[in-house]
């Protein structure tokens, strides 16, 4: 009788683990009452099922009536953002002011279909932010590294680097595409970094320093984050990329002299490769980061080290509208971890929200003066 009732139990623990670990089926629904029926629509977004933002990947069904239609299955119940496109970020969804629309997002806690009406759609790419680049920038193409795709690297050299023999501190960025100009960026928005370095470093408001921008791959969501193709690009910054710019440029190599920033997904990469390579990196932008999040928390990785404390310094900020209000949780989380590892606010880290911003470039440009002066003070 025991053997039964304990086989049994195990039966309904067995059903019971199956049921939570369903899928979850969402229908996706575009009502455009301003396309002809033989257009093409596309769909993409912050999954791999929806491209990873390439706006010419996944294109949806026809389905009559002005109704194009998407069907994804998600593992488990998640968040996640999208987009609509005609093919390309020249052909976006918009409003009738022909900006761009906000993301749509979805929070699938179980079958869902969702109903979204778009009536306008981008004719042309808006005007560049500031347009074009500031400075002197370097392009290198197609550097390689084991288990990751070939990328390009983007070198900002500072005012007066040309003209001297002084060496520099470096800033590694992610995103490579998206940091300086708003022509290879994803949105047609770029951080504005060079404009910003350019003009704080000439203040005298910020120490100068080389930024490098590390261009992404169709597997950003993976690079980014914790798992093998993580660790994989990691290796690539600290054992391709760094020892790359090192010989090609005037660097102070240390790690006192070396950074590394990103945002969203770029934002919990460059605090994993501060806090997994800190005899490598000193200090590290983390904006709007993704710490905790869906199948992400690298908040237990921090609060699972028992070592000693390591000599780290983080800018670390969130918006407070949509995706941004939803990483709020893992950040407050992952700044008690800090706490708790001793690291103190203000000498350690340095918290800033912006309670009305979006997960934007445009938001993440607007605190990168204060982010940028934060890790790289003028010499006094």
């Amino acid at each position: 009788m025991k053997l039964l009732l304990l086989l049994l139990a195990s039966f309904v623990l067995s059903l019971t683990a199956a049921c939570a670990q369903q899928p979850v089926r969402v229908q996706i629904q575009l009502h455009a009452p301003t396309l002809s029926d033989t257009t093409a629509v596309y769909i993409t977004g912050s999954l791999g099922q929806l491209g990873d933002w390439d706006p010419a990947k996944v294109k949806m069904a026809y389905q009559g009536n002005h109704i194009w239609a998407k069907q994804i299955q998600l593992q488990q119940p998640q968040s996640f953002a999208y987009k609509y496109t005609l093919g390309s970020w020249e052909r976006e969804a918009t409003d009738a002011q022909a900006q761009a629309l906000p993301n749509f997002s979805v929070r699938a806690s179980k079958d869902t279909l969702v109903k979204d009406e778009v009536r306008y759609w981008l004719e042309k790419k808006p005007a560049p932010s500031k347009g074009g680049i500031t400075g002197t920038t370097r392009l290198h193409t197609n550097l390689t590294g084991k288990g990751i795709r070939p990328r390009d690297l983007m070198v900002w050299l500072p005012p007066g680097y040309e003209s001297g023999r002084k060496r520099y501190q470096v800033l590694y960025m992610h995103d490579g595409q998206n940091v300086f100009d708003p022509a290879t960026s994803s949105f047609g928005t770029d951080w504005q970094i060079d404009e910003t370095a350019d003009s704080l470093i000439r203040a005298g408001a910020m120490a100068p320093a080389i930024i490098v921008g590390i261009y992404n791959t169709p597997d950003r969501s993976d690079e980014y984050t914790p798992g093998e193709k993580g660790t994989a690009y990691m290796d690539f910054v600290v054992n391709t990329a760094k020892p790359f710019i090192d010989q090609a440029y005037r660097t102070r190599k240390g790690r006192k002299h070396t950074y590394t920033g990103g945002s969203s997904a770029g934002g919990i990469m460059a605090f994993m490769l501060a806090w997994e390579h800190p005899y490598v990196f000193s200090k590290a932008i983390c904006m709007s980061p993704a710490f905790k999040i869906q199948h992400i928390d690298y908040v237990q990785d921090v609060r699972g080290y028992n070592g000693k404390k390591k000599p780290l310094f983080f800018y670390i900020d969130n918006g407070g509208i949509d995706l941004e209000e939803r990483l709020q949780p893992g950040i407050d989380d992952m700044l008690a971890a800090l706490k708790e590892k001793g690291y103190e606010a203000g000498k350690d880290f340095i918290w800033v929200k912006d309670a009305e911003a979006k997960h934007a470039e445009a938001a993440w440009a607007k605190r990168m003066p204060f982010a940028l002066k934060s890790i790289l003070p003028a010499r006094k």
